[in-house]
């Protein structure tokens, strides 16, 4: 017979619920597993979508595209990505976490290989709308699952963890990708893409179990059973029943995000993440055409070399973050290195020919990048209870994705407006630069307007704002 708790209390440990278990026991190894699982899972997230901006010069060879029309392919798997986080992440609410996991798993695994069958950039264009379908749905999930297997004490840093591991993906990535294509060519990047993305499906197969928190919230059939072979599988004792829904909670929907309570959250959140990631996905895109473009005598792996060092600069950045959030406040963390990100930006925009000073310039703007999107990520996680977590994340990362697919084809058009150059024309990189700066230093004013409660608990009954007892970011 079920108990007569709606929700965990923010404060203490309640061992008859679930929840509470998770947020405030200590962290156990099973918990700390399946947060560096979600590390590598968006570390295939980064390789995933770099593996493009990797071959960038090797498909511009073979297939003697414009400037614009590589824009087009450099976008596709970011039009996957959109789609992919609006339409899973509802998906992981209804369903469950870890049978969406999965699947976007073998969606980006099909994906890239067959992105090495292909024969013209619409073919490749088709294979990376379809890898970008598991994308998309993956860093919905993921960024749900680490928040909901951490405890209340650390999820802050967890989610600082998960989210570098983006930037590790796509640095230690760059590095393999440069000595592969200069060896194999372009291709052999999206080999090695789907090889390790099949690695990590019997990883996550055996090692995360369904979330505790969507259990207990949706209460499927078994979901005793199915709460406690979670706890077991993660280190903590069973329980007995399971608390009860009352009737306003079982009446909450996904399409609560735009309830009076949550819809303007929804929108600022939306809004700044769409415009930082507009500039955040130009030199993540770029990169290896503007080294290749001011130095042509230098091998074709030299520009994902540069690109991968981007990352590690962006996985420290987002360490740090992680670090220094809990002490300065998230949100006016987040507005600070989002304006700091933009003004790196037009400084790259403003370098000289010299590859070290490129490089060093490069790996600044992967920090401030990054550190702010660890930012985004967390607000995110808080903003959003769990019923619709997975459901708000998709969509602000899904809408947000939209810049993502708007930045490398304003690059391209910014850089070639006729749609004729095959060349890129680098002595527009300043301007370029400056324009596509824009979009952090917007986002980092919308983010003004946001009223953001962190340590946030569910509320009984109602998910009314000015019900929850917590304290500003």
């Amino acid at each position: 017979m079920a108990g007569p708790i709606s929700s965990p209390n923010a404060g203490t440990l309640d061992k008859n619920d679930p929840r509470s278990i998770i947020d405030q026991a200590p962290m156990t190894i099973g918990q700390v597993i399946v947060v560096a699982i979600t590390v590598m899972l968006n570390a295939m997230d980064g390789f995933d979508i770099l593996s493009i901006a990797f071959a960038s010069n090797g498909i511009a060879a073979e297939w003697q595209i414009t400037t614009q029309a590589l824009g087009f392919v450099l976008s596709m798997e970011l039009v996957g990505m959109a789609l992919g986080s609006v339409l899973l992440g509802g998906v992981a609410d209804r369903i469950g976490r870890r049978p969406t996991l999965l699947a976007c798993l073998v969606t980006m695994a099909f994906g890239m290989f067959m992105a090495t069958t292909s024969a013209s950039p619409t073919q490749l264009s088709i294979w990376r709308v379809v890898t970008g379908l598991g994308i998309g749905g993956m860093l919905s999930c993921t960024n749900a699952v680490v928040a909901e297997f951490s405890n209340k004490k650390w999820r802050s840093l967890c989610i600082s963890i998960m989210v570098i591991g983006y930037p590790l993906g796509g640095g230690f990535g760059g590095l393999w990708a440069s000595g592969l294509i200069n060896a194999y060519g372009w291709r052999s990047v999206f080999y090695l893409g789907a090889a390790l993305t099949a690695v990590l499906l019997p990883v996550s197969y055996f090692f995360v179990p369904e979330s505790v928190h969507w259990l207990t919230r949706k209460q499927p059939a078994d979901a005793l059973r199915r709460v406690n072979a979670s706890l077991t599988k993660l280190g903590h004792a069973a329980i007995n029943a399971l608390p009860q829904l009352h009737t306003e909670d079982r009446k909450k929907s996904l399409g609560d995000i735009f309830s009076p309570a949550l819809i303007a959250i929804t929108l600022t959140v939306t809004a700044a993440y769409f415009l930082h990631i507009v500039s955040f996905y130009f030199l993540a895109k770029w990169t290896p055409r503007i080294v290749g473009a001011m130095f042509p005598t230098l091998p074709p792996g030299t520009g994902p070399g540069v690109l991968a060092l981007t990352n590690f600069g962006g996985a420290a950045g987002g360490a740090l973050f992680g670090l220094l959030a809990g002490r300065v406040g998230l949100k006016p963390l987040t507005i600070v290195i989002m304006a700091m990100n933009a003004a790196t930006i037009m400084l790259f925009g403003r370098t000289p020919d010299d590859l070290t000073t490129l490089t060093w310039l490069a790996i600044a703007v992967g920090f401030f990048g990054n550190a702010a999107i660890s930012g985004m990520y967390s607000i995110v996680a808080y903003a959003f209870p769990t019923h619709v977590r997975a459901t708000g994340t998709g969509f602000v990362i899904g809408v947000g994705r939209g810049g993502a697919v708007l930045s490398p084809w304003l690059a391209g058009f910014l850089f070639d407006p006729s749609g004729e150059l095959k060349a890129l024309p680098v002595d527009k990189l300043p301007w370029v630069a400056i324009v596509m700066a824009m979009g952090s230093l917007l986002a980092a004013g919308v983010l003004i307007f946001l009223r953001l409660n962190v340590d946030r608990p569910e509320v009984q009954g109602s998910t009314k704002a000015a019900e929850l007892r917590t304290k500003p970011a």
